[in-house]
């Protein structure tokens, strides 16, 4: 039986060392590290991502969920007034399991607030030159490469015609899919592997249904205030500028339990201190997440996720 990490233990110090300039870049920048807890009473309903469930047996048992991401608990801290913050976590996610997914990976996650989506790019940007020494990032919009790569506008194209394009690339039965569903397969295994190649690559202003947390634009409902960085085809980084409004935030939540629903997903509590904090006021603020296993791939130049984590699922 293999019981060795799956990383040379170069990796493993390169890890070491990649925390400890993270931690710097934030120290120079007066953004906090904070911890959270990784058991939640709630979860995001986000029909893409299932969560892992366990049970407390105390003096009042409950189920509990692994956390997928530390935003909502971080949101509750900037709900606080504790200034821009920043966590280096594990998070979970049941089911995801390939060259660029293990179940349990880790995140850096920040927030920002007086920022806007331009801003945080902007420091996003500065920490990927900083950590890969690449050149500055581009910055295009979804539509615009949508468009390029398909012929296609995301927006306003027929629903068949975006079922056709995505049945070329083989999405089964793809003409009983709904618009989101094609618009995510076409950019994942269409688009996506064009992006990064000579420098970061933003992508903003993504389709407003596609990104629950993030307020939409004010000029554009139709778009969110939502971007994502790619390098070398690896999506790296996902950001909002983020929602505050807490009765939209709600409604947006119950349609995503109805989509679960609709999927024939199982459906669990929301975050009710989440939306709480939200009722007593999240300061105008941006946020980020990026995975650290996949920054590590492109640092060693790894081709699979186990040969950056010690002991992936198949060996846990």
């Amino acid at each position: 039986m293999k019981w060795q990490p799956t990383a040379h233990l170069d990796t493993l110090r390169l890890r070491a060392h990649l925390y400890s300039e993270l931690r710097n870049f934030f120290a120079e920048r007066q953004v906090l590290e904070v911890e959270t807890p990784i058991l939640s009473a709630g979860s995001v309903p986000d029909p893409h991502i299932e969560p892992f469930c366990t049970d407390y047996h105390g003096k009042k048992s409950k189920s509990l969920f692994l956390h997928s991401s530390p935003e909502l608990a971080m949101k509750r801290l900037l709900a606080m007034d504790i200034g821009a913050i920043f966590q280096i976590t594990k998070v979970f996610r049941d089911g995801e399991s390939g060259r660029w997914h293990n179940p349990e990976f880790t995140l850096l996650e920040w927030y920002r607030p007086g920022f806007n989506q331009e801003d945080l790019i902007q420091e996003v940007d500065e920490l990927l030159q900083n950590i890969l020494h690449c050149p500055p990032a581009e910055h295009l919009t979804y539509s615009q490469v949508f468009e390029d790569e398909t012929g296609l506008h995301p927006l306003n194209c027929s629903l068949p015609d975006l079922q056709n394009y995505a049945d070329k690339f083989g999405l089964s039965k793809a003409h009983r899919l709904d618009r989101e569903t094609c618009l995510q397969f076409i950019f994942s295994h269409h688009i996506e592997n064009q992006l990064g190649q000579n420098c970061p690559t933003v992508i903003k202003d993504f389709p407003a249904n596609q990104a629950a947390l993030a307020r939409k634009r004010v000029d554009n409902p139709q778009l969110a205030e939502r971007f994502e960085v790619y390098v070398q085809s690896v999506e790296l980084a996902n950001g909002f500028y983020e929602l505050t409004d807490p009765v939209e935030q709600r409604q947006r939540f119950v349609q995503d339990l109805a989509k679960r629903q609709a999927l024939n997903l199982p459906t669990y509590p929301l975050d009710e201190r989440f939306l709480a904090a939200l009722e007593a006021g999240l300061p105008d603020c941006a946020g980020v997440a990026l995975g650290l296993d996949r920054l590590l791939m492109l640092m060693t130049g790894a081709s699979h996720i186990n040969d950056v984590l010690t002991f992936p699922i198949d060996y846990a």
